[in-house]
């Protein structure tokens, strides 16, 4: 299903949902990759474990926020892709594609695990997460 080899550590986190949370959440995994590829700057993502759950950082470009993907306690059914709740990515999300997604606070975008993946949208959203850092920078030059 994965087009990436899963390193161990995060295989064995994800081996931890139930089959359709963890085939959805493999999805998503490919996405994200698939858009940090073709997203200019964003450069090669490291994957690791950040509270027990697959997380996908630019270190290299230093881009981004942190993606992390999991289920939430308040939607055990729906597969969650965490954002730093510090960030206005959560508003940003909500306010275009509210018919889309449901949201948790300001940390989550939440997805069925059963059904079509919303891929487009979703990945606009990741898009914006991997480019995060950048994006405010350059808010920054253009309002100085």
């Amino acid at each position: 299903m994965t087009s990436l080899p899963v390193p161990k550590e995060v295989a064995e986190a994800l081996g931890r949902y139930a089959e359709p949370i963890r085939l959805r959440l493999l999805q998503i995994r490919d996405l994200i990759f698939a858009v940090a590829a073709e997203t200019e700057g964003v450069g090669p993502l490291t994957e690791t474990l950040k509270w027990c759950e697959p997380a996908y950082l630019t270190e290299a470009s230093r881009s981004g926020t942190t993606i992390r993907l999991g289920v939430s306690k308040l939607a055990p059914d729906h597969c969650a892709v965490f954002v730093n709740c510090q960030t206005t990515l959560i508003d940003t999300f909500r306010a275009h594609f509210a018919d889309d997604f449901a949201f948790e606070g300001q940390r989550a975008l939440l997805l069925p695990a059963a059904g079509d993946l919303r891929r487009e949208p979703l990945a606009l959203c990741l898009r914006a997460a991997l480019t995060y850092h950048r994006q405010k920078a350059a808010q920054k030059i253009h309002k100085a």
